[in-house]
């Protein structure tokens, strides 16, 4: 796919993709060298909205699995030969992308390559440390809301990625601090709660 495709536009090329089902192998080659930032938002997109678990919990621990070759410096993303041979039935990405679609319209109005050196192959392991603290917080997130400012940084990251814009990497970095105030709260009342029960 063209590097020159906006998040919408690399979305709706995925929707395009020949055949009744589409292998995730087949998504990650197609995203190539925008493989990570896409994989991220989609990552993201789920926890955007109230979601039972275990949601938010398994978008989490791939989310950490893809921060940690971030880290290390992976030019492409490694993902389990059993998870790339998986499909995905084109009804249900069409309708994933139709209803991610006006929103990151919406968005890229707004965005538009600066700071591009926050999108920088320099600044993609600390963008995987910055991914894998907010993974953490995905998986201990309180149910049904308190994933919801994580799952928005999450995406306002990988979109920062996708269109190179260094502001929505701020902006996302921000909405990740305050998600992961609120899940340190939680974590927090949590485990008081457990101990004066205890003791």
């Amino acid at each position: 796919m063209s590097s020159s495709l906006r998040t919408s536009g690399l979305l709706t090329a995925l929707a395009g993709l020949p055949g009744d089902r589409i292998a995730v192998g087949t998504i990650v080659a197609a995203l190539q060298d925008r493989a990570y930032a896409l994989l991220v938002v989609l990552l993201g997109l789920p926890n955007c909205l109230p979601m039972p678990p275990p949601i938010p919990l398994v978008c989490g621990l791939v989310l950490a699995f893809i921060a940690l070759q971030m880290l290390m410096g992976r030019r492409m993303p490694w993902l389990p030969q059993a998870l790339l041979t998986r499909s995905i039935g084109k009804p249900e990405l069409n309708r994933a992308v139709e209803r991610a679609l006006p929103a990151l319209v919406r968005l890229e109005r707004f965005s538009k390559p600066r700071l591009t050196m926050l999108g920088s192959p320099y600044a993609v392991p600390v963008l995987g440390l910055l991914m894998l603290v907010l993974a953490l917080g995905l998986i201990v997130a309180a149910p049904f809301i308190g994933q919801i400012p994580l799952g928005l940084a999450v995406c306002l990251v990988g979109l920062g990625l996708v269109e190179r814009d260094g502001v929505l990497i701020i902006i996302g970095a921000v909405f990740g601090a305050a998600g992961l105030l609120l899940s340190a709260g939680f974590a927090y009342a949590i485990f008081s709660g457990i101990h004066e029960l205890l003791f």
